[in-house]
Order: structure tokens, then C-alpha cells, then sequence
């Protein structure tokens, strides 16, 4: 598949590089796993001499001497031989003084396996050279509670040193429309859906579907959930490492939420345990999980739900972790059936939220949600622009014909009566107008 989108990602990454000749530029890239921040750093840089190395949990001397190799064949400069990561690292940051080059440490934060005090070190040495120094230094990860803690903790020595910080997030849904399009020109509104629905527009995920040929609802649900699908040991390989040996727990909070039970009491009911403290990290630890009130509820309000920001994941504990008896016998046709079955249901949940990030990307409008009140009274979408006082109020649903606006007009007479000198849009949204 070819590259997509990234245009502001791609001049942003091309402004530091071109900075870098001048001053040391340090930027962390983040992003979730196989967002595309390799790709996008691959595509990006190409004006000065190139050091790309993947920071692997293995030895320090045999890091040392790869990627002593690797600037080798970059740069054309021996630094010796070094077996220690910090003492490479000084050597690196002295060759910067006299040559202007870009250096990529990809999944920074496994350096911490490597020795637990190298973050200390390189802190130091960048501190002590950036000033004489033209590198363009990148570091990567995809660990979201590691990088945190390495460049948000005020406790940390990188805390405050990145010059640049870059989140890099999921295809907006006009990218995910041209790379459809560009494969199936004929596609149909479920098509698209299914897409989003299955990948979230995380663009290995696209990028495996589009590869397999898979351009249609019922071959992109074929595709993922066929045996031996990489997509299948995504969600383990993923948060794995993220929970650690509370994997089990915060799984089953995620199922639960995926399920439906996005309340707190809920979710104990279906799990039987206190689901308190992992929502809490969940929410703001591991950045997976979203706490929403409705439109205009104060930030203390009780009425509650959470979602899973993820639409893979979303997916992947509805279906795969919660069928994954049927998974782990290889019964695939069994989890597919689970699918189709539940399928109008769930894919007319994740209509609501396209419609939601597709209103968000328009720039038009400062707040973007939903409504509800006390489980009536549910308003699909919410998009307010303060400063012209305008409201659009949408229901959403897979079929036109199943929407009355007339409903939506009583279910919306609360806002309506406390902007009374506002504009009001009530709009029906369908696959139709996607």
C-alpha cells in the first residue's frame, strides 16, 4: 500500500530536520502500536545522512556494536568500539559537533532493560554537548505508560528535554475513504464502516487488510478472523507488556466495556471485582479508555460511562478475547458466526462514533459529543460552535428509515430550552451519509 495522508506530520519532521543544522533538536514520536511512526519517519527524512536503529532487548555490548555498524555505513565515520551504550552515545553526540545528521532510536524506551541508569546518562550527555551539536535526534515508542514516564514525570531526568513532541494519531476518515476508493472504486457505505470498524484507521491494520485484498465488509471480517490472522494475537502481543501481571484483570475490564457495560457498577456486576483502580489506569495511565459525561455535565458529575478509545480493541475484546475458547481450537467459522450475528448492532454503535470523528475533523465546531439523561433521552451526536451559537443534534443509525426527527426535537427540548437564542440543527444520519 502506498504512503497516505501525514502532511502536516511529514513538513513538521522536514522544519526540525532542517533546524537541526543549526541547533540539536530532540523529538519524541508516540503513538500507538502500529500507528505508523516508522513509516512516517522513514518517509520523512532524506536531506541529511540517515541513522535509523530499533532498540532491542538485548545485551549491551551487542547493541553497541550494531549500531556502531549502522553509523559506519551512514556516515562513513569509525567511532571505535565500545561496549558501553552511554559512552557510544558521547561519541555520537561529539561527531554531531562537526557533522549535521538525523539519529532514530525506535522504541526508546527498551533501553531501560539494557541498564537502568542509561537514561540518567544520555540526559547528562545531552545536556553537556547539545549546544555545539546539529543532531536531529528522534526517539520513538510505542509503550504509552513507559514513554509517559520517561518525558512526562517531572521525576525523570528526560522530563522537559524533548525540543518537539509528536502523538501520532489514526488515519482521519477522509484518508480511510481514498485508500477504499483508490481499491474498490464501487464500494459500498459498509464497506467503509467495516474498515473503521476493524482497523480504527491504525495504518498496519489498514495496510494488512488492503494488502490481502480485502476491500469488502465480508472479506475484511474473512481476513481478520481467518486462521492464523496476525490480528488475532494483536490485542496479547499489545497489552501484554503494557499490564504486566495484572493482564488477566484489566482484560476483563476491557471486555466488559466492550460488551456494554460502560458504567461502573456495571462493569463489577459482570466482572465481580472493584473495577475502580484499573479504570482509573486504564483512563489515565495507559491512555485506552475514555471517561464520558453527557454534553454539559460538570467534571463531577456521577453520571459516568467509559469507552474504549480503540476501535480494533473495541472489536477484538468483543469478539476475539471474549470467544477465545472457540479462538484457541482454531474454530474460527464459530467467532465469524459471532459476528454476523451481533453485527448490525455493533457496527451501528461504531456508526455513532464515525459520525462523531467526522464531524471533529471538519473544524467547524469547538465541542463534539453526546447526550444523555439517566439512560434517556440519548442523543447520538452533539456539535456545538460557541461563537456562532450554532447546535447541530443528529441521531444516528445504519437505516435513514429507522430515524424521526420528530423524536430527536422531544428528546432535545432541555438543550433547546437553555439556548433558547441559539441555532439548531437537527440532522438524521445514516450508512447513507457517510
Amino acid at each position: 500500500m502506498k504512503f497516505y495522508d501525514r502532511e502536516t506530520e511529514t513538513d513538521t519532521l522536514q522544519l526540525i530536520e532542517s533546524l537541526s543544522a543549526k541547533a540539536a533538536q530532540m523529538t519524541v514520536v508516540t503513538g500507538r502500536r502500529r500507528i505508523g511512526k516508522t513509516a512516517l519517519i522513514k518517509h520523512s527524512f532524506a536531506r541529511i545522512p540517515f541513522i535509523y536503529f530499533f532498540v532491542v532487548r538485548k545485551s549491551e555490548a551487542l547493541l553497541c556494536s550494531e549500531l556502531q555498524e549502522i553509523v559506519r555505513e551512514t556516515t562513513g565515520e569509525d567511532l571505535g568500539e565500545f561496549t558501553s551504550f552511554a559512552r557510544l552515545f558521547r561519541a555520537i553526540m561529539n561527531m554531531s559537533k562537526r557533522l549535521n545528521f538525523t539519529l532514530v532510536l525506535d522504541e526508546f524506551q527498551n533501553l531501560q532493560y539494557v541498564d537502568g541508569s542509561l537514561f540518567s546518562e544520555i540526559q547528562n550527555i545531552w545536556d553537556s554537548n547539545k549546544d555545539e551539536s546539529h543532531i536531529n535526534l528522534v526517539l520513538c515508542g510505542s509503550v504509552y505508560s513507559m514513554m509517559a514516564k520517561i518525558f512526562d514525570d517531572a521525576h525523570e531526568p528526560l522530563y522537559g528535554r524533548a525540543t518537539h513532541r509528536i502523538n501520532l494519531r489514526p488515519f482521519r476518515t477522509a484518508t480511510l475513504k481514498e485508500i477504499l476508493a483508490d481499491h474498490n472504486p464501487a464500494y459500498q457505505p459498509d464497506d467503509l464502516l467495516a474498515l473503521y470498524m476493524l482497523t480504527g484507521g491504525v495504518a498496519k491494520y489498514v495496510e494488512l487488510i488492503i494488502d490481502s485484498g480485502a476491500y469488502t465488509k465480508d472479506t475484511m471480517i474473512e481476513a481478520v478472523l481467518s486462521y492464523g490472522s496476525h490480528f488475532i494475537t494483536e490485542g496479547y502481543e499489545m497489552l501484554r507488556e503494557e499490564f504486566g501481571k495484572e493482564y488477566a484483570n484489566y482484560f476483563s475490564v476491557l471486555q466488559a466495556i466492550a460488551e456494554g457495560n460502560t458504567e461502573r457498577g456495571r462493569i463489577k456486576s459482570a466482572i465481580g471485582i472493584e473495577p475502580g483502580g484499573y479504570l482509573d489506569k486504564l483512563e489515565k495511565t495507559y491512555g485506552l479508555v475514555a471517561r464520558q459525561r453527557p454534553w454539559q455535565q460538570h467534571e463531577g458529575a456521577r453520571d459516568v460511562r467509559y469507552c474504549i478509545i480503540d476501535n480494533f480493541l473495541t472489536f477484538w475484546f468483543r469478539f476475539v478475547y471474549k470467544y477465545r475458547s472457540a479462538v484457541e481450537i482454531d474454530n474460527m467459522d464459530y467467532v465469524r458466526a459471532k459476528v454476523q450475528s451481533d453485527y448490525n448492532t455493533f457496527s451501528g454503535l461504531i456508526l455513532e462514533r464515525y459520525f462523531r470523528q467526522q464531524y471533529a475533523e471538519t473544524g467547524l465546531y469547538n465541542v463534539v459529543s453526546n447526550y444523555w439523561h439517566r439512560d434517556a433521552d440519548e442523543i447520538d451526536l452533539v456539535a456545538v460552535n460557541e461563537a456562532d451559537k450554532q447546535i447541530v443534534l443528529a441521531e444516528c443509525k445504519r437505516q435513514a428509515q429507522r430515524i424521526n426527527l420528530d423524536t430527536l426535537r422531544e428528546k432535545s427540548r432541555d438543550i433547546v430550552a437553555k439556548h433558547r437564542r441559539w441555532q439548531v440543527d437537527y440532522r438524521a444520519l445514516s450508512l447513507a451519509d457517510m
